[in-house]
């Protein structure tokens, strides 16, 4: 549906169907909290029976309400859910909040009922959240249409769209004591109508949003959600917990690819392609968050460490090399500065330890002195309770320092009550702190990708040439469904797309084996050719470095019969002729599956026979920019290497990031084929040739 969703967020009245005088009834929750939220709209109560409650006398029926009412809150049975949207339709009421369950979260009946009550809202161009779900709430409008018991969270800068109703209201009392606040909070239940993905643009458009938090289960439409949150991430972070991560995301397919692909490695890839953090902790979706909101974002990624005692500077010096931070080399002004101000037995060398003693001025003097060299681009900084002095005077004394500079600050406050005050007042002043250092600095590494990721927006995307897609189309034009494509027409279907391959033919008999290998030239691989083997090898059904007709001939007849005396019932069509690439290369990896949430799901990694075992492999989503190939290799062992290792030569990179990028486009162009797979692409000094092409169709 495309109404708009503003009702849900600037209503000028409000109805609660269903309210209640009834204390333990949810139509009293909902009541309640819409009248005492300070919402400034008109609020409508109605309930069959009439009665007060509020000091607002209910109305009897739907048709009754005055104007103005733009949403309706239905705490209804689910059975008179259908009716009473149906009602509201007619009222001509845009906006609605299912609250009830009983519909497909219970079974087929319930699927029917909410199917039902779908149909009369679009019938009447109502945008409906839920049902089964707790409402929504914006602290700074303010409105809350939640039954939720008091308080109401406070107003922050955090949003919070969940598919989750029991983490929100868990989340609200948790957040109490963590010193945050929340912008809007939407729960959305069974998503009937609105998703996760309507809700993000009209969430990132309000002022008071700084960053958006998603609890999700599931998206809804795969492509549409990278695309929005895409051109949400361009101005306002997302951070994503994904859960579900240990179900069985897809069947194992029959290539390595596909066996090694999952539906939490297209989470992972889709996240990545649309700039969302995807975090593994509800602690550390808002760890992360909070910094996000609070801090400015780093030029770099080399971090000071500032600290009175030496043991948790080392857990933090490992906590940043671990997130891909590094710690900063100070400049000589620095070094005396630092020489300066502390005693003779104290650290000036990054981590700077100050030693226990070290006052709330020390604290105060050193950050600016850090923050000052240009070689720093953030800080962390660790205080332990000081022995001489309360926690909270060092906290004060910091505060004006970390507010004047651009570069942001996270505090590490290790303990518990000793350092409660020393927290409040950094909350209060928006400042980000944790209680160890490793949460510190994997929120100081968000800062950085996220400051990465807005530099990377700015560069343009090379076009790829030499593509022919009419050309690919037609090499799968008579190929039948759920095949594997014939490998003379998986070698058209490459060239197409610019992909350099070792020439190949199908011989039939020894005779034209031979024949063929000779046009081909010496030396040449023989493979057996059948629609049944996958894996050649595993049949023995490959023999390398063949150097004669004569052999070939020989080796044609051996392959037969070794391969038919293993897979009897397999359909053997001959042998597959191709010409032998040198060996003093290095073999990868590149391959494609469908994902059905996201389309085509790119692989890369470590490449033979082995690839399974090793798992050396990355993921990401087609098409995959020059940026996103780089990436993928850089995650891997294999595209390690490739820039030359110990005795291994270095090959030609650039070629595979081409290779990996028109593989992507083709997969992303043609969805029609559900898997590709090159393995080995043989990586040499100047080049690289998929040697063994494999394709099947949807």
């Amino acid at each position: 549906m495309t109404n708009s969703l503003t009702p849900f967020f600037s209503p000028r009245g409000v109805a609660v169907i269903g309210a209640s005088s009834q204390s333990y009834k949810l139509g009293y929750g909902v009541a309640r909290n819409l009248t005492q939220s300070g919402y400034g709209g008109v609020i409508h109560l109605i309930n069959p029976k009439g009665g007060e409650v509020f000091g607002i006398k209910m109305l009897t029926s739907i048709a009754d309400i005055p104007d103005p009412v733009d949403m309706a809150i239905l705490v209804v049975p689910a059975k008179a859910a259908p009716d009473t949207m149906r009602q509201c339709g007619e009222r001509g009421i845009k906006a609605a909040i299912l609250v009830s369950g009983g519909f497909r979260e219970t079974g087929a009946e319930g699927a029917k009922l909410e199917a039902e009550t779908l149909k009369i809202a679009q019938e009447y161009g109502i945008r409906m959240i839920g049902p089964n779900c707790i409402g929504l709430l914006d602290t700074h409008l303010p409105l809350d249409t939640t039954f939720l018991p008091p308080p109401a969270p406070r107003a922050g800068e955090l949003a919070f769209i969940s598919h989750s109703g029991a983490i929100c209201a868990a989340l609200i009392d948790w957040s109490m004591d963590q010193g945050f606040g929340f912008s809007r909070l939407i729960s959305l239940g069974n998503q009937a109508d609105v998703s996760e993905t309507d809700m993000l643009s009209v969430v990132a458009a309000d002022e008071h949003t700084k960053v958006l938090t998603l609890y999700l289960e599931n998206v809804s439409d795969g492509a549409r959600f990278i695309k929005e949150a895409q051109t949400v991430v361009a101005k306002k972070p997302i951070v994503a917990l994904k859960v579900g991560r240990s179900a069985s995301g897809q069947k194992a397919a029959a290539s390595h690819t596909g066996a090694l692909a999952g539906a939490e490695s297209a989470f992972d890839a889709a996240f990545e392609k649309a700039g969302v953090f995807r975090a593994d902790t509800t602690e550390e979706m808002f760890d992360w968050a909070r910094a996000l909101a609070w801090s400015p974002l780093p030029k770099g990624r080399h971090i000071a460490i500032l600290t009175n005692a030496g043991g948790p500077g080392v857990i933090a010096a490992d906590a940043l090399e671990l997130n891909g931070l590094e710690l900063a080399e100070f400049t000589p002004e620095t070094d005396a500065a630092l020489t300066a101000l502390l005693p003779p037995a104290a650290s000036i060398h990054n981590p700077v330890d100050m030693l226990a003693s070290a006052s709330a001025e020390h604290y105060a003097e050193g950050l600016r002195i850090l923050l000052a060299d240009p070689n720093v681009d953030g800080a962390l900084v660790i205080m332990p309770p000081p022995p001489m002095y309360p926690a909270e005077d060092a906290a004060d004394a910091m505060i004006p320092v970390i507010q004047a500079s651009e570069k942001p600050t996270v505090i590490v406050l290790m303990g518990s009550t000793a350092i409660l005050e020393a927290s409040a007042h950094l909350q209060a002043a928006k400042i980000a702190d944790y209680r160890f250092p490793e949460r510190a600095a994997a929120a100081l590494a968000r800062l950085a990708e996220r400051a990465e990721f807005l530099g990377e927006m700015q560069t343009s995307v090379a076009p790829l040439t030499n593509t022919d897609i009419a050309a690919a189309k037609s090499a799968l034009a008579d190929a039948p469904s759920g095949s594997w494509l014939d490998i003379e027409l998986a070698d058209r279907l490459m060239s197409a797309y610019g992909i350099s391959t070792a020439s190949i033919k199908l011989a039939p008999d020894a005779d034209t084996a031979a024949e063929l290998a000779t046009q081909v030239g010496f030396p040449v691989v023989m493979k057996i050719a059948s629609p049944d083997i996958s894996h050649k090898s595993d049949v023995g059904g490959i023999l390398l470095n063949v150097q004669s007709a004569a052999e070939v001939a020989d080796g044609f007849d051996l392959l037969m019969a070794r391969v038919q005396a293993k897979r009897p019932e397999a359909i053997l069509e001959g042998v597959h002729i191709q010409r032998m690439i040198p060996n003093n290369g290095q073999e990868v990896i590149v391959g494609a599956v469908r994902d059905p949430q996201f389309g085509a799901l790119m692989m890369f990694g470590s490449g033979g026979t082995e690839v399974e075992g090793l798992k050396d492999v990355a993921f990401g989503l087609s098409p995959l920019s020059e940026k996103d190939a780089e990436k993928m290799l850089a995650k891997t062992w294999a595209g390690k290497k490739l820039a030359g290792y110990r005795n291994i030569p270095a090959v030609d990179r650039a070629a595979v990031v081409d290779t990996l990028r028109r593989l992507s486009q083709l997969a992303h162009d043609l969805p029609e084929i559900a898997e590709i797979e090159i393995n080995p692409l043989t990586v040499l000094q100047n080049a690289c040739v998929a040697v063994d092409v494999r394709v099947k169709i949807v």
